[in-house]
């Protein structure tokens, strides 16, 4: 959810309850309408749909919630998905998804306590859960029951279990290859733009067990390549790796425990300042060990390109820098991995990246009034750098400003010819332009 719709989150608070006859029994599979969740057999689900109706006047594009409808994947593809917390218990997220006047939604809510399954937006629609229209338009998104601050109380094996079986339908019905760069936290969505990165979300946080997850989804990090690999996957154990980081958001220090975040350093000594994610701290101030400075952290199951080894210390590329993090000798903190990487092309010093893969303004019709095109990130790809990626992103915007599709082009996916490809920038994942860049097979 973006910043905005957080705020609306907590308001709701307040009036939740005036909405709780609405709901259904947990233990309902079909709604009231009959319509059935779109859930694996092994899972146990219902559905409640979430507020689709017109609040305000028609003519104001933000006045109807919570969700935009589609014919996916015909009208667009569904290529990544998206996991959060909700920041809020299971019953409320659930009525506030019910209230229109709230303006977000997620397609499937999972409850930490027993792992049950609520769907809410159908798979063809578009829920408004990631921060980014496009992730919207070509992703599920999936709220678990928890807060992220205190991630390891609330995400429990019934919750990985369940979530892990969601994902894996999922994955299989649209297409989605099961790895870091399609299966993403919330704190792996890139913002639109530059000026959106200080307003993207961390969650489900340092404490969501990715290691464990993976292996529930059948991708477990096992070594696939010769140890001198420049692709890596990091794969601290959750248990051992203990850290001390800090919610700055509410300022408490948070207890030493088990995280799957790594801290980067700007040099190979814990004495050296944490890596300064350029978005996050464009003053060039240092990173910080805030839960939300997502920027000097690298997560266990991403991968990376290493650019360089000292004793006890891996460096790595990161957002078009070097990061570097403690790797002694014999630790599991990361494991040789075979893929493929991204390199600028010859005779290019630089790529720039984006948070989106919108099509080019004269690929939009003559008529159409206000085309809407991707703006690069500050980051960029340079000359020597290169990253984990070079899967086809879907090019493509979905315009969808009413709830009855009343306007010209109203609900309309403009496809572009410009091809994309999704790269590990850092945290967050990003889109390059094919044209900009060479795919090569990597740690074989």
């Amino acid at each position: 959810m973006t910043s905005k719709q957080r705020t609306r989150l907590a308001l709701a608070l307040t009036t939740a309850g005036a909405l709780g006859a609405a709901l259904l029994s947990p233990a309902a599979q079909a709604g009231a309408d009959e319509v059935r969740p779109e859930c694996p057999h092994n899972l146990t689900c219902d559905w409640v749909p979430a507020a689709y109706q017109q609040t305000g006047d028609p003519a104001d594009k933000e006045t109807y919630g919570n969700y935009d409808t589609a014919d996916r994947p015909d009208s667009n593809a569904v290529k990544f998905i998206v996991l959060h917390d909700t920041e809020v218990d299971y019953d409320t997220t659930l009525k506030i998804f019910q209230n229109p006047r709230n303006q977000t939604s997620a397609h499937y809510v999972v409850r930490s306590a027993d792992g049950h399954v609520t769907q809410m937006v159908k798979g063809k629609d578009i829920a408004w859960q990631a921060g980014n229209w496009y992730l919207n338009t070509h992703s599920i998104g999936i709220e678990q029951e928890g807060f992220a601050a205190e991630g390891a109380k609330w995400y429990t094996p019934e919750m990985y279990r369940s979530t892990a079986r969601l994902v894996r339908h999922l994955a299989a019905k649209y297409d989605i290859p099961l790895d870091r760069q399609h299966i993403l936290g919330h704190d792996g969505v890139p913002p639109t733009s530059a000026a959106g990165t200080k307003n993207m979300h961390w969650d489900p946080g340092p404490y969501w067990d990715w290691n464990r997850f993976m292996a529930l989804l059948g991708r477990p990090t096992v070594p696939s390549a010769p140890r001198s690999s420049e692709l890596v996957t990091v794969s601290a154990a959750f248990a051992e790796n203990r850290q001390e980081f800090r919610d700055c958001e509410k300022g408490v220090d948070l207890p030493l425990q088990g995280s799957s975040a790594v801290p980067l350093h700007t040099e190979p000594s814990d004495d050296s300042p944490l890596f300064s994610d350029p978005g996050l701290h464009p003053d060039g101030s240092p990173g910080t060990n805030c839960a939300a400075d997502w920027g000097s952290k690298i997560s266990a199951t991403q991968q990376a390109v290493v650019a360089g080894r000292v004793s006890g210390w891996t460096a790595i590329w990161w957002y078009g820098q070097k990061a570097w993090f403690r790797s002694p000798h014999g630790s599991r903190t990361t494991t040789p991995t075979s893929g493929y990487v991204v390199k600028p092309r010859n005779g290019r010093a630089q790529v720039p990246v984006y948070g989106v893969a919108y099509p080019e303004k004269g690929e939009y019709p003559s008529d159409f009034a206000k085309p809407t095109v991707g703006s690069p990130l500050v980051y960029t790809i340079k000359s020597g750098q290169a990253f984990p990626g070079g899967g086809v992103a879907p090019t493509g915007y979905y315009y969808a400003p009413t709830i009855d599709a009343s306007k010209p082009y109203d609900h309309t996916y403009f496809r572009g010819a410009e091809k994309y490809v999704t790269v590990q920038i850092g945290h967050r994942i990003a889109f390059v332009k094919a044209s900009d860049v060479d795919v090569v097979r990597a740690g074989s």
